[in-house]
């Protein structure tokens, strides 16, 4: 792929006025003269890979190329590439920059990854990228701006599988320069949710609150997680295909 006259469409889950969007357009438009934005009119972390099908989406153009929707990441990519853009449909997707790592199963709820994956689905190459940020303190957006357009670069010219995303998370390293290289790790594990706050309303009406903790297990070494923790930017091919291989033979000596 010819980045240089590639059509670059942009999407995330942190809605339209998100810094790391800004970031993304700004190093994306240094690589390609054609880029287009259409995100979420508002957050939808954690949103998944989720269509609305019962409501109607609104589009709003927000300036030259760039458009924000009122439904989901998956809407933004889908409503982009087979309306908005369907005469002249994006060569490559980057979803991001996402506020906040995006590692282990964290990419089953992410709605910057679900953005990359629906590209996958519709036939465009995708890349998510994320920024790791632990709770309560500051994003080091240096640090993505910095080291985005070579890994895009990167990956762009080794390609890869066209039913595989590609998900980065680059390091909560406050100096760029200090990020100490590029590693392709395999997808970690820690759980979300393993802390549930319960409360009442001012109207006395019980709610629950799902926590942002994470298991407290060490990371395996390898995975995305160890990487991304000792100073690396992690690459991780992710699979749209979730068929267990091995599970698949052994049902097939049972059933056939």
């Amino acid at each position: 792929m010819d980045l240089a006259k590639a059509r670059i469409l942009i999407s995330n889950d942190d809605g339209i006025h998100a810094p790391g969007l800004k970031i993304l357009e700004k190093v994306a438009r240094k690589l390609s003269k054609d880029v287009w934005v259409m995100a979420p009119e508002h957050e939808n972390s954690g949103a998944g890979h989720s269509l609305s099908l019962r409501v109607p989406i609104r589009m709003r153009k927000v300036s030259n190329k760039r458009y924000a929707c009122d439904g989901t990441p998956t809407d933004c990519v889908l409503l982009a590439i087979n309306h908005l853009l369907k005469d002249g449909r994006p060569t490559l997707v980057l979803s991001g920059i996402n506020r906040g790592a995006n590692l282990g199963e964290d990419v089953h709820y992410s709605g910057t990854v679900a953005a990359a994956m629906e590209a996958i689905l519709l036939g465009v190459p995708a890349i998510a990228l994320s920024l790791s940020v632990p709770w309560g303190q500051k994003a080091h957006w240096p640090t993505a701006e910095k080291h985005t357009a070579d890994i895009i670069k990167k990956l762009v010219k080794i390609g890869w599988p066209s039913d595989v995303l590609m998900n980065v998370n680059f390091p909560h390293v406050s100096d760029p320069s200090k990020v100490l290289g590029v590693k392709s790790a395999r997808q970690g594990k820690r759980k979300i949710g393993d802390t549930i706050l319960q409360s009442r309303d001012p109207r006395g009406v019980p709610y629950f609150w799902l926590g942002d903790t994470r298991q407290g297990r060490v990371p395996a070494k390898g995975t995305d997680l160890a990487t991304v923790i000792s100073g690396y930017i992690s690459v991780t091919p992710i699979g749209i295909n979730m068929t267990s291989k091995p599970a698949l033979t052994a049902l097939k000596r049972v059933i056939g």
